[in-house]
């Protein structure tokens, strides 16, 4: 009987021993940091100065200076967070379902936003990146900054580009259009959630279709759209055209 208890005792007292190998730091500080953050932006109204991903990621810089933790443990600690992307990502098809008459009526206009946007967006940032004197691996890394992270960097390493540098000129472009994007539209008096959702989704991808959803369910079904075939395309056309430079 005494052999028995210290034999079942083993696994606990290794569970206990792995326990600081867990990455429980890591995941809590990151969903404290955007808890903090959500609340944050609603008691401002949700203020696009206040973007929760904006805040959250500083207070996550915050938290890994403090406690002298690396970028790569704290990468490590959260992969369970990184995989969950993937389905949260599919929620986006519950407002396209939705509003699928909606989008059927709007085919024309979806592709004209296209045809403007994904050009532009490509063009625009690399036109000016050039203009500055910035080196050909820079632009190429600069070039897929309109495209989720995930599609984004797969087409910068295809391309030449820096991986890690894209996936920074990523979150900056999700950001700016967050913050920036919504009141361009009040300021050009846009007030067709159709295309602001477009415009949005286009140009700045995962992190302004969060924003575009707390302005509508319309914005919100438009602005994945755009982000979704956005990605599609230029994860086709960029690497092509670079080829044939």
């Amino acid at each position: 009987m005494a052999l028995a208890r210290r034999d079942n005792s083993v696994p606990d007292v290794h569970a206990w021993a792995s326990l600081p190998e867990q990455p429980i730091l890591e995941v809590g500080v990151t969903v404290l940091a955007f808890l903090s953050a959500t609340r944050l932006a609603r008691w401002s109204g949700n203020n696009p100065f206040l973007n929760p991903t904006l805040i959250a990621i500083v207070l996550v810089v915050i938290a890994l200076n403090v406690t002298g933790t690396s970028y790569a443990t704290y990468l490590r600690g959260v992969g369970f967070i990184q995989f969950l992307l993937a389905p949260t990502v599919v929620l986006l098809a519950v407002p396209l379902y939705r509003q699928t008459p909606l989008i059927r009526a709007s085919r024309g206009l979806i592709a004209a936003a296209l045809l403007v946007g994904l050009p532009t967006g490509i063009l625009s940032a690399v036109g000016i990146a050039w203009a500055l004197g910035a080196t050909k691996i820079t632009l190429l890394s600069l070039a897929p900054k309109s495209v989720t992270t995930g599609v984004a960097v797969g087409i910068s390493e295809a391309i030449g580009g820096v991986p890690a540098l894209t996936a920074v000129l990523v979150i900056s472009t999700g950001i700016t259009g967050a913050i920036a994007g919504p009141a361009i539209q009040r300021w050009l008096r846009v007030d067709d959630d159709r295309i602001t959702g477009l415009a949005i989704g286009i140009a700045g991808h995962g992190i302004s279709t969060a924003r575009a959803l707390q302005i509508s369910e319309v914005a919100g079904a438009f602005s994945g759209l755009g982000m979704s075939l956005n990605g599609v395309l230029t994860g086709v056309l960029l690497p092509l055209a670079m080829r044939g430079l």
